[in-house]
């Protein structure tokens, strides 16, 4: 093996909290943010990289893995500042290539302390471990932040679409949403303590992209999101624009959306895939017992669209199985920001 750093903090800063305005105009910083501390007291620093601007304009920011084993963000925010030319750039681009440091290197969704990040928001300056380390993120790195788009994926034994949680009647999270073609889109307001909701809160306008699945690099929901967040920036004037693709379908808007759970236990047959509109009745799921008979079948309680669905065969009671969003009608959610239904 040939290294082609000497090491992993070659030109790479150690700083406690972010600050913009310390950082040089016109190239691309690479940070380790200290967000807390192990059994051992090491440091844990969250890696983040920022492209800084010649020129003022607006500050976006792009988060990954906040849960642990949600990967897919990783590879946008990498390819994005690969791309950006922070001579020309007008604003800055912040962003975190890990939120969760200690869940992805012990490769699961949840936090050291077995506890969901994602369910803690803005956490609390003496609390659980979890409760911390979000708290620390929160004062260190969202201020300064004009908009936010929070890269996930399906959770463990799940498959997702391309789609996103946004409050649809903002109209700046709206155009964000629409601007990213997803596959869908579910009107969801973050009145919730997850950092979308924290954002919210600090009137950071924040989408949630959901890209794919767990566990991988799922290369073409990437490439899609990727092209959905250079749109968003273009948009707002800091990058070079390009045409958007004519060949991606216009997303599925959604009212609102939930997960059907099973009613026993046993082994799961899910029908439908992912993006796929089903109708009030249709059967979504078999479930058999250990002598392959069928114990439970499961039907659509209406007309929607599978936005995710489980894949794991084993599925005691109680557990998801399909996550179903259910349309808005024709201009249910027209808003001003200038993209229509």
């Amino acid at each position: 093996m040939i290294p082609i750093l000497g090491s992993n903090d070659d030109g790479v800063s150690r700083v406690e909290s972010l600050n913009l305005d310390e950082l040089a105009p016109g190239t691309v910083h690479l940070l380790r943010v200290h967000l807390g501390q192990d059994g051992l007291g090491r440091a844990i620093r969250a890696p983040v990289m920022v492209a800084r601007g010649r020129r003022e304009g607006p500050t976006v920011g792009l988060t990954a893995a906040v849960h642990g084993n949600e990967l897919n963000g990783i590879p946008v925010i990498h390819r994005i500042m690969d791309r950006i030319d922070p001579r020309t750039l007008k604003g800055t681009v912040v962003g975190v290539v890990a939120m969760n440091v200690p869940g992805l290197t012990l490769r699961q969704r949840r936090f050291a302390d077995g506890v969901d990040l994602n369910h803690v928001f803005p956490g609390k300056p003496r609390g659980t471990p979890a409760e911390v380390y979000v708290h620390n993120f929160v004062q260190r790195v969202l201020p300064g932040l004009d908009s936010l788009i929070d890269l996930h994926t399906a959770s463990f034994g799940r498959v997702n679409s391309l789609y996103i949680r946004a409050d649809m009647l903002n109209p700046v999270a709206a155009r964000m949403a629409r601007l990213q073609r997803p596959e869908i889109i579910v009107h969801n307001p973050p009145a919730d303590p997850t950092l979308r909701g924290t954002a919210a809160a600090m009137n950071v306008p924040a989408i949630t992209v959901e890209i794919g699945n767990p566990h991988r690099f799922h290369g073409d929901y990437i490439r899609r999101t990727v092209q959905g967040v250079w749109a968003v920036l273009a948009d707002q004037g800091m990058v070079p624009g390009r045409k958007a693709r004519q060949d991606l379908p216009q997303a599925i808007l959604c009212r609102r959306s939930y997960w059907l759970r099973t009613d026993g236990g046993g082994l799961l047959d899910v029908k439908p895939k992912v993006a796929q509109m089903v109708d009030k009745g249709e059967v979504l799921a078999l479930q058999r017992d250990e002598f392959g008979r069928t114990r439970f079948a499961y039907e659509a309680p209406e007309h929607g669209v599978v936005i995710g669905r489980s894949v794991d065969p084993v599925a005691p009671m109680g557990t998801r199985f399909v996550h179903l969003g259910v349309p808005a009608e024709p201009g249910e959610f027209a808003v001003a920001d200038g993209s229509g239904d």
